[in-house]
């Protein structure tokens, strides 16, 4: 059974298509009726939206395979709170659909999203709010974002960065939080009911943002050098030997093979 990361995984970064062999991965799983979710850290649509995007590029996901942040938010954050969120326009729009208020002058969480470029006077506006007490919740915590063919901060590299310069704790919704993982694993245990972390493989482009916290969760973690990382030795000498994934591949065809 398996958990599948979608960006840099199953579509690249850049043009948003099929990468190298994850249509018939889908495709093999769905034939073997093999318990599988989807685990994406999708903002940028609604989750059915973007739910819809993958089946017309041939995934064929139904709803009962697909889990993203924006299915879990009202967990973290109640829905109608006043919220400063940061990151794409199509984002902001997303939180608003789903009846958050979008407020810059009292919020009582500040949320942070991605977007290619954040301004310093973002940053600003952050900090003032959590020196004055608002939450700060991360819809994620990856490492990098891609975009264009160049690398800039993910969400877990600003959570981090606000949360030194102001000493404020952060929450996180998506992958890798606990919440995330059980919500997912609940939803695989109603495809098989003996379904535990023990007995899945995760696969993803995130070494630090996905696959770290769901090996300690027990899960078997795959490495794919399709996303965020080109070669395993821009990130693997700088992990622990705990952290380190249980196989690296270069892109979903060659997980198919060894897996």
């Amino acid at each position: 059974m398996f958990f599948v990361d979608v960006q840099g995984t199953l579509i690249d970064d850049e043009k948003r298509l099929p990468i190298n062999g994850a249509l018939d991965f889908i495709a093999r799983l769905n034939r073997e009726k093999t318990p599988y979710m989807i685990i994406t850290n999708n903002t940028k649509q609604s989750s059915e939206a973007f739910r819809h995007y993958l089946n017309k590029l041939g995934f064929a996901i139904d709803e009962a395979h697909y889990l993203d942040p924006l299915m879990l938010l009202s967990s973290k954050i109640e829905e109608g709170s006043r919220i400063a969120a940061y990151g794409s326009e199509p984002f902001l729009k997303e939180l608003a659909r789903l009846g958050y208020r979008l407020d810059y002058t009292r919020p009582e969480s500040v949320v942070i999203g991605i977007k290619q470029h954040f301004e310093s006077e973002e940053y600003a506006q952050m900090i003032g709010f959590l020196l004055e007490g608002a939450k700060l919740v991360g819809m994620h915590q990856s490492t990098l974002y891609a975009k264009e063919g160049k690398r800039y901060p993910g969400v877990g590299a600003i959570l981090k960065m606000l949360s030194f310069a102001t000493s404020a704790d952060y929450e996180v919704v998506g992958k890798p939080s606990e919440l995330f993982y059980l919500r997912a694993l609940e939803k695989l245990q109603m495809q098989e009911k003996e379904a535990s972390f023990d007995k899945i493989t995760i696969i993803s482009d995130d070494v630090k943002g996905d696959l770290v916290g769901a090996g300690v969760l027990g899960m078997r973690t795959v490495f794919v050098l399709s996303g965020k990382y080109k070669k395993a030795e821009e990130i693997i000498p700088m992990l622990e030997r705990s952290q380190q994934p249980a196989l690296i591949c270069s892109d979903m065809m060659e997980v198919g093979e060894k897996v």
